[in-house]
């Protein structure tokens, strides 16, 4: 079954084949998927690495972690599973992020101040 594992403080240079060849050290890499931004879709400098097994992905672990990949140190830890998200719809997102907490509010009588 295969096992993924986290990949932290990647350089910025790094490409998906760059971590692939890296990590075929500690055996056969099913799949590299850089992590980006979702705003920006810039890359956010981490990645998920799936190995073949648990074994290739302990390996991995214990022989990657604190190495040197283009001038960065890397950390490389077991994947942690996914948190099941709360379903909500568009709508409710997009009301609380506009939730007026009142202190924003300018007080009746005041002018605001000239610049």
């Amino acid at each position: 079954m295969a096992r993924d594992v986290y990949v932290a403080n990647i350089s910025f240079e790094a490409t998906e084949e760059d971590l692939r060849n890296l990590f075929s050290v500690s055996g056969t890499v099913k799949s590299v998927r850089l992590l980006n931004d979702p705003r920006t879709g810039l890359f956010r400098g981490t990645a998920f690495v799936q190995m073949a097994n648990a074994a290739q992905a302990k390996d991995a672990i214990v022989t990657l972690d604190g190495a040197l990949l283009i001038n960065r140190v890397i950390s490389v830890t077991e994947a942690l599973p996914k948190k099941p998200r709360e379903a909500t719809t568009d709508r409710e997102q997009n009301n609380s992020r506009r939730k007026d907490t009142g202190n924003n509010r300018r007080k009746p009588g005041r002018k605001s101040p000239r610049k």
